[in-house]
């Protein structure tokens, strides 16, 4: 939910019960504070942090650059954008100042997202009193993770909305379903393990906490809240779906990410275009989703989605929160008269 995730949906969210995230993959230090401050002037209620920890590449190549441009050109011109000579670093905030700013701000929770951090940064952070929650979209992922010392494990299952937070191995390799990861990951580490992926109602919720979860990490189902961020064509794309329209793509960012498919994806695909490296090539696309969104299309905008996004129910953040809270204990309900009859 990097981008979509504003103070106003952040501290809705916490002061209604849930712990509401920063999507801060693409905010600088200065901004995250801002951000921390924004939220404490609304709720003294606990909320998370969450960053990338990619590695960010050296500028490529001018053969590369000059390639992965010309496959976008058309769209550049349809646009009346200019059509760019190279793709300039920075191409994301520095995780060094990031990590500073957690350390001064203190959340309750930082999360972190493909990748890892090292066990002495880890130790630094856990030592202020903030909880580290890190994702894994495999066994071997989330084994790696405990053992460096994360308080617990994001099970990310393929069904989920956004970037893949795949660091080991292909990702290609690494979509296993969220029920049937969730529980393996329960079964394979000693921390506790929130699930996320394709989760958006109250049944969703009870359903990984059967299978041992300790909590339910959502985001497309508060994409569409008012008070998120996201434009109004990202909103109107995920509402509008009937099923699962969602597909993985390099195309905006460099990196697999799950997003409703529309002419950006499908061009990407059938015409074969030339990629640069995460996150450089979401530098290169910036304009072009940006132009987009403005023209009230998601034609060519990353309209990041979970597979349920159909399911999505654009209601105010607390409220949705309230409806999650009963439908979960509606559903244990359920659960239980089952087992006792």
């Amino acid at each position: 939910m990097a981008g979509t995730t504003t103070p106003d949906l952040v501290a809705a969210v916490s002061a209604a019960g849930g712990l509401g995230s920063f999507g801060h993959a693409y905010t600088g230090a200065d901004g995250m504070r801002a951000d921390a401050a924004s939220v404490r002037a609304r709720t003294d209620r606990p909320f998370n942090l969450n960053l990338f920890a990619a590695p960010v590449p050296d500028e490529p190549s001018r053969e590369q650059q000059r390639a992965a441009i010309a496959a976008l050109e058309p769209l550049f011109a349809e646009h009346a954008l200019p059509v760019p000579e190279r793709v300039p670093p920075p191409y994301a905030p520095g995780l060094a100042a990031q990590l500073e700013a957690v350390c001064d701000v203190r959340p309750a929770v930082c999360t972190i997202h493909l990748g890892e951090l090292s066990p002495a940064v880890l130790a630094r952070i856990r030592g202020l009193g903030i909880r580290i929650g890190s994702a894994a979209t495999s066994v071997r992922e989330a084994r790696h993770l405990e053992g460096l010392g994360a308080d617990f494990i994001i099970a990310q299952g393929g069904e989920a909305g956004g970037h893949r937070g795949t660091f080991m191995g292909s990702w290609e390799q690494a979509m296993t379903g969220t029920l049937a990861l969730v529980r393996q990951v329960v079964r394979a580490v000693r921390v506790p393990v929130v699930a996320a992926g394709g989760i958006m109602d109250g049944a969703g919720i009870a359903a990984v906490l059967a299978l041992g979860a300790q909590a339910a990490q959502l985001g497309t189902a508060f994409v569409v809240c008012p008070e998120s961020g996201a434009p109004a064509a990202h909103k109107k794309a995920i509402v509008e779906m009937d099923g699962d329209e969602t597909t993985m793509t390099r195309a905006f960012s460099g990196k697999p990410a799950r997003g409703v498919r529309n002419r950006f994806t499908e061009g990407a695909v059938r015409e074969a275009w030339e990629l640069l490296p995460f996150p450089v090539q979401a530098k290169l696309t910036a304009p072009l989703r940006q132009a987009s969104a403005s023209a009230g299309s998601s034609e060519l905008y990353s309209a990041w989605s979970g597979q349920a996004g159909s399911l999505a129910r654009p209601l105010p953040a607390a409220e949705l929160i309230r409806i999650l809270v009963e439908e979960t204990r509606e559903a244990i309900d359920r659960l239980g008269g089952i087992a006792g009859r």
